[in-house]
């Protein structure tokens, strides 16, 4: 059974979505969720009581967003 969503609006905790972006090749682990989002800098979140929720669309969205454009070889990424 995959942990990715079938759709974009549904509501994951920290821990299924870390689970879900891991699964769909962007590994992240709960615990840099949680440092993110005191500090910033990660997906949106939204409260549900003491639970933090995250949207699939806005997890997924911010996992893209961190990826390097494609390169050919890694001495385009020194030369960037």
């Amino acid at each position: 059974m995959s942990l990715i969503p079938d759709d974009l609006d549904a509501l994951l905790t920290r821990d299924r979505t870390a689970a879900a972006l891991t699964e769909g090749g962007y590994p992240t682990s709960a615990k840099t969720l949680a440092t993110m989002a005191t500090r910033g800098g990660g997906p949106r979140f939204h409260r549900f009581g003491p639970r933090v929720l995250y949207r699939w669309r806005d997890a997924l969205d911010w996992a893209e967003k961190r990826l390097s454009p494609a390169m050919s070889s890694t001495s385009q990424a020194d030369a960037a």
